[in-house]
């Protein structure tokens, strides 16, 4: 068998050119795309095989310049300047909407001696709008391969393909930049010194201030007297500035537009969309059609899925040999697993309409929007891009606040996304609105839908209070501002968004089962044994749960969260859920499932009918709404922690944040209970 030969490639642009759908597209991933910048935080990397070769394509963050201003733009000219040798290329991927823009990158990235190709994508859009490009005039004047593209209905990634096989790579024959006369002469000198093939490389080792990888600052080593007015800032500005004048002279020949082309839909929808009020009045409206639907239409394929696990447990239950082994998977594991994956639906049907509205370009206006009411609260305009992501998953919220430059509003960004509603939230939610919100409605709203995004809102809002109060503490330097693009709107791609929902849930359901696994035999073991009732027993096996080990951990920690309202079960479902919050629903279902009587009952059925000793209902409104507040408030989630400490290193602030989070927590669930009750 032949083998295969292997070539690794970068993916290299502007944010939001359509970047990482070429990634997908050529490597068959399922990385996500975002229409706002910092969604690619670090470099991803995927593999194609084409014609018996082996490609690696790293998908690097998108920049607007080799200049670093932000952490994520830090990694993107590292490796490009680092890594040149172990890559046989750059892809460099440019918007057909936005030649002008994305030239400055190019032009940098070629003046540096490296090989490369261009992609013009997304020429749908162009030819929507009435713009033509004469590709082979682009090519000549700019000596590269160029490939139009739609990455999203596939056109022209095969050519990308045949390019790549073929090393049509192709490094300038000149520099573009000419250096200013003031300079030149100092630039060749230092050119020579440190030994740069060309003088763009010295240009931009003074223009960077900084070390970044080979080309370093060497400032300090030329003499000071011929460095004094070097202020790189100032050699920036003066690049940007001539290399748009050059950009401009080839778009002249390269470029031609209809004259007058009539208002497009983008236009017309942003007028109301990104409105300072209107705007605001319709996502309130989209967030309430979205919850409605997460009760409405998740509702059959959870009976479905909860009916599938109870006859599931019956089964195992009749059909396996009666002893412990019995009693663990009966009772216990598959319970627990179904507790969980019940919740799938929702969690699946959120996720596609945001993975709807982030393709049709209306997230972006979404971050625009929120900006505006973000900057009393002391937040970074780019803390949007974190906040925004954390209603899905902490995890990468957190690490995309590598997008902020000021490294203390990076920190108050950091500590406060973890309050937003995150999908593993939603299981408890789910399961505690059920059992204290009526059916009613409201203008045709469940009053379960109202609740939960209420319970969204109120994670946004204690965010927002939170910066406002860390603000105080945390000293901010300078300001930082927001500048993005508004994507024109789009269809999406519903087949595509559906499979990506898929993974994702999939992802969900192994990710939280294999914690809720384990959870599950460590909490059937000890509510299947209890302390010794005769004298020749070292410990009692088949107890009933009130005499396990179990109820007797949990009754243990009982005077702390009777405050709050809660029985010992929930407090061990509590103890368990600081791993991660879905635990809780985990946990309940298997704790109700270990009580032998009425098994065929649903286990929701159970929490709803349980009582305490002293006759009140242990899942009561107040006991709902306090135990919804803790699970708004609490930090309970080892792995969001773990990132939080990698981002910023300091055992300091990670240990404030859970303090911080679950003190809030508890004091807020105790005074809600003591007032409802």
């Amino acid at each position: 068998m032949q083998e295969n030969k292997k070539k690794q490639i970068l993916l290299v642009g502007n944010p939001n050119v359509g970047k990482s759908t070429v990634f997908n597209t050529l490597c068959n991933k399922k990385q996500k795309t975002g229409n706002y910048a910092g969604v690619t935080v670090a470099s991803h990397s995927g593999k194609y095989v084409y014609e018996n070769e082996e490609v690696e394509v790293v998908d690097l963050p998108g920049s607007y310049s080799v200049y670093p201003s932000s952490e994520d733009e830090a990694i993107f000219s590292k490796y490009l300047i680092d890594e040149q040798k172990n890559y046989a290329g750059v892809v460099y991927i440019l918007e057909a909407l936005s030649l002008k823009r994305g030239l400055l990158l190019f032009q940098q990235i070629q003046d540096l001696g490296i090989p490369m190709m261009l992609i013009v994508n997304q020429i749908d859009q162009a030819e929507r709008r009435g713009v033509t490009i004469d590709v082979k005039k682009f090519s000549e004047a700019l000596g590269i391969k160029i490939i139009q593209t739609n990455a999203k209905e596939q056109i022209g990634i095969d050519e990308v393909r045949e390019a790549v096989y073929n090393n049509e790579f192709l490094k300038a024959d000149k520099i573009s930049f000419e250096t200013p006369s003031e300079h030149k002469d100092f630039i060749q000198k230092l050119a020579s010194h440190k030994g740069f093939d060309n003088e763009y490389k010295a240009w931009m080792s003074l223009s960077l201030g900084t070390d970044l990888g080979r080309i370093g600052s060497v400032v300090e080593q030329i003499n000071a007297s011929e460095t004094k007015s070097l202020v790189p800032k100032r050699l920036q500005v003066q690049e940007t500035v001539r290399r748009y004048q050059y950009v401009d002279k080839i778009l002249e020949d390269v470029i031609s537009k209809k004259a007058q082309f009539k208002e497009l839909l983008t236009e017309k929808l942003d007028k109301v969309l990104v409105h300072k009020f209107w705007g605001y009045v319709v996502f309130l409206i989209i967030l309430l059609v979205i919850f409605q639907s997460v009760f409405f239409l998740a509702e059959y394929p959870m009976n479905w899925i909860e009916s599938f696990f109870s006859w599931l447990a019956a089964f195992t239950g009749e059909h396996l040999p009666a002893g412990p082994v019995n009693s663990l998977i009966s009772n216990g594991i598959v319970p627990g697993i179904g507790g969980i994956v019940v919740f799938a639906p929702q969690i699946g049907i959120l996720l596609y309409f945001l993975y709807l509205l982030e393709d049709s370009g209306y997230m972006a206006r979404v971050v625009f929007l929120m900006d505006r009411l973000l900057r009393p609260f002391g937040l970074n305009g780019k803390s949007i891009v974190p906040l925004v992501s954390g209603t899905a998953c902490a995890i990468p919220a957190v690490i995309s606040t590598r997008n902020i430059e000021n490294v203390k509003e990076r920190l108050l960004t950091i500590l406060v996304t973890p309050f937003m509603t995150c999908s593993a939230r939603l299981p408890v939610y789910s399961i505690v609105i059920g059992l204290i919100i009526s059916e009613g409605s409201f203008l045709g709203i469940k009053y379960k839908a109202l609740v939960l995004m209420a319970m969204y809102l109120l994670g946004f809002l204690v965010a927002l209070l939170s910066a406002a109060i860390l603000k105080g503490f945390i000293k901010n330097q300078g300001k930082t501002y927001l500048v993005m693009d508004l994507p024109a709107y789009k269809k999406p791609l519903f087949g595509y968004d559906f499979k990506m929902v898929l993974g994702k849930v999939w992802d969900f359901i192994t990710g939280a089962g294999k914690i809720i696994f384990i959870v599950s035999i460590i909490i059937w073991f000890l509510s299947y044994f209890g302390p010794k009732q005769k004298a020749d027993e070292l410990v009692a096996a088949d107890v009933h749960l009130d005499h396990s080990y179990l109820a007797k951990m949990g009754k243990g920690i009982e005077p702390v969260i009777a405050p709050l309202g809660y029985d010992w079960k929930m407090g061990v479902g509590i103890l368990t859920s600081f791993v991660a919050r879905e635990v809780f629903v985990g946990t309940m279902s298997t704790l109700y499932s270990l009580e032998d009587d009425a098994p065929e009952v649903k286990v929701i059925d159970k929490m709803r009918r349980d009582v305490k000793p002293n006759g009140e209902k242990v899942f009561s409104f107040a006991t709902g709404i306090s135990v919804l507040l803790f699970y708004a408030f609490a930090m309970q989630c080892v792995s969001t922690l773990a990132v939080v400490y990698r981002e910023t290193k300091s055992w300091k602030w990670t240990g404030f944040q859970v303090v911080m989070m679950t003190g809030l927590a508890y004091f807020v669930s105790m005074i809600a209970y003591q007032i409802l009750k």
